[in-house]
């Protein structure tokens, strides 16, 4: 009998094969799923109740050539935690089962990744990996439990028992909504409100920077972003979920009857004396709208460069290069990587009453005295391009452009920096020397690019070890390996991993710092922008003049205690360990 190359067909076709589904249930599968695209067949089966979660594994086991493993009564051996980190375990949603000297073997539920997952676990572990495939709900369970991180969902009894005589008496809320109900609320609404009121002030208290409120098939989760990482909360009642979501909606202002499109609005708070913002997102989701409220501390948001986390000898050439008269001085990152903090940092240095500063934001994050904010409205036909046209007529010294994404406004901001003007803007790319490529493909010419460049600087923020509870860890000469580092360069350093304490609320990490590669442009490298020279002879270039790259920035502060080698890793890109050496 011939081998099956189940390589070679699809999913449906698995199913079919082995009698799982019927050739009508596939085409009524695939009919829904042409109405709704972002839906995979396997997820269809499962939500009509056709097939569970292990068929649709077992059919992807398959497919990929996997062995099938069924975690829901799988006892992760304890000493698999000494050599696999659980930052490891949480980014790339796997779990460790066994280990022999020269290899390990990881459950995982998404078989597309599985030439990453395995590239970069066997170079942080130097082992070889083979991947194994397990349902996703038995995967995610059996996680929460390897971690000590099991659901927690309190009854509404002991949700309303933990609110009563709770009068949100921290929280002074500055309704944006016209409609809203000022004047009072009844008995059946004060519960709700309660519960909002706590999220908010406990999320604030614990350094949150994003409350995610994500409406599950059968739960309502809420998750709060500290240092960057989600932390699941308990869980309120399912039952509170609508009137939860209409609560938020109300108080950022937002159409509580509208919940087929996505809304976004904002909540003005004082907390314990301090004033936040909160700006709300509304997103329509599979079991409802998955709301994330993202907290601006007007205060804390305004950090001044010192604080940023700058080595000495970056600092000093970060100061120079933005007192510049004019030129363009590029921040790039992923989201979330604190580029609008480092320009308003830089901002906040060069604020001088003889200095004249306008902005065009989207949106306006935090207000700074002394300088012209503008706020992109792009429904009016306020775009970053016309904002900065506008800008060019009030007789600006420096300007800020909120990010460069259009050939138009890339074009009017290098204009500006060739007509005297200091011009900052974000962009996103992954390093600093792929931003001029970048701006290449965008529309700007090289010869405008090479002239108006002052400098790049690529960044990421890394975890910062609370100082509490760190303690003293030597990392194998394999794992410092990954970062390019060997047991000579930890000769009289004392290197930290993280402990647990009340202050960083059992985190081990507390606040975050800069990665910072920041690239000033040369003569040389200004030729090489003109000629259009590929991106990686312009990394080596700035290499030779001094540039140092995430990774080595990164290795610095793990000399320093502030951070990690898992932390840096999972911040510092491959090309890095090529050009770091």
């Amino acid at each position: 009998m011939a081998t099956v190359n189940y390589r070679n067909m699809k999913i449906g076709q698995i199913l079919m094969a082995h009698k799982a589904v019927t050739q009508e249930q596939l085409r009524d599968a695939l009919a829904e799923q042409q109405k709704t695209p972002e839906k995979r067949i396997g997820q269809i089966f499962v939500e009509k109740g056709i097939l569970t979660p292990i068929h649709i594994a077992k059919a992807l086991a398959l497919q990929h050539g996997l062995q099938f493993v069924n975690l829901s009564n799988y006892a992760i051996p304890p000493e698999m935690l000494d050599v696999f980190p659980k930052e490891v375990i949480r980014q790339y949603t796997i779990l460790p089962l066994k280990k022999t000297d020269k290899k390990i073997w990881i459950a995982i539920d998404e078989p597309s990744d599985i030439i990453t997952i395995s590239d970069n676990i066997g170079f942080l572990l130097g082992r070889d990996v083979e991947c194994v495939m397990s349902a996703t709900p038995d995967l995610e369970a059996a996680i929460k439990k390897t971690l000590g991180e099991e659901e927690t969902s309190l009854p509404t009894d002991d949700y309303e028992a933990a609110l009563q005589g709770y009068d949100g008496g921290e929280l002074d809320i500055d309704y944006t909504a016209e409609h809203a109900d000022k004047e009072g609320v009844s008995a059946d609404e004060a519960p709700v409100i309660n519960l909002v009121t706590k999220l908010i002030v406990e999320a604030v208290k614990m350094r949150t920077s994003d409350i995610h409120i994500e409406p599950m098939e059968k739960k309502l989760r809420i998750r709060y972003r500290i240092d960057g990482i989600c932390k699941e909360m308990p869980s309120p009642p399912k039952q509170l979920q609508g009137s939860l979501l209409s609560r938020v909606k109300l108080m950022a202002g937002m159409n509580i009857a509208e919940k087929r499109v996505p809304q976004d609005g904002r909540i003005a708070i004082k907390i314990l004396g301090k004033e936040l913002d909160l700006r709300v997102s509304a997103l329509p989701a599979q079991h409802g709208e998955s709301i994330v409220m993202r907290i601006l501390d007007k205060q804390l948001g305004l950090v001044s460069l010192e604080d940023l986390g700058f080595h000495p000898d970056d600092y000093r050439k970060f100061r120079q290069i933005i007192k510049k008269p004019n030129g363009i001085f590029l921040v790039t990152g992923p989201t979330g990587s604190g580029k609008t903090t480092t320009l308003y940092a830089a901002l906040k240095e060069l604020n001088k009453p003889n200095v004249k500063i306008i902005t065009a934001e989207n949106p306006v994050e935090y207000v700074i005295s002394g300088l012209n904010q503008s706020q992109v409205k792009t429904q009016i036909g306020m775009t970053f391009a016309k904002i900065i046209r506008a800008m060019l007529r009030q007789s600006p010294n420096i300007i800020l452009v909120g990010e460069i994404r259009d050939p138009e406004t890339a074009e009017i901001a290098v204009q500006a920096a060739l007509t005297g003007h200091l011009v900052f803007s974000t962009i996103h790319t992954n390093d600093a020397p792929s931003t001029i490529a970048r701006l290449l493909d965008i529309g700007v010419k090289p010869f405008l690019a090479a002239s108006s460049i002052q400098a790049i600087m690529s960044q990421r923020l890394v975890r910062v070890l609370c100082p509490a509870c760190r303690k003293p860890y030597m990392p194998s000469a394999s794992e410092l390996a990954t970062v390019n580092l060997t047991l000579k360069d930890t000769e009289g350093k004392t290197l930290y991993k993280p402990g647990g304490c009340e202050q960083c609320n059992n985190h081990g990490f507390k606040g975050r710092k800069g990665l910072f590669e920041l690239m000033e442009m040369s003569t040389t490298l200004r030729e090489m922008a003109f000629r259009k020279e590929p991106t990686n002879v312009i990394r080596e270039q700035a290499r030779k003049e001094g540039m140092v790259t995430l990774l080595e920035d990164g290795r610095r502060k793990i000399l320093e205690g502030i951070t990690t080698v898992q932390e840096v890793l999972s911040l510092a890109k491959r090309e890095d360990l090529t050009y770091s050496k």
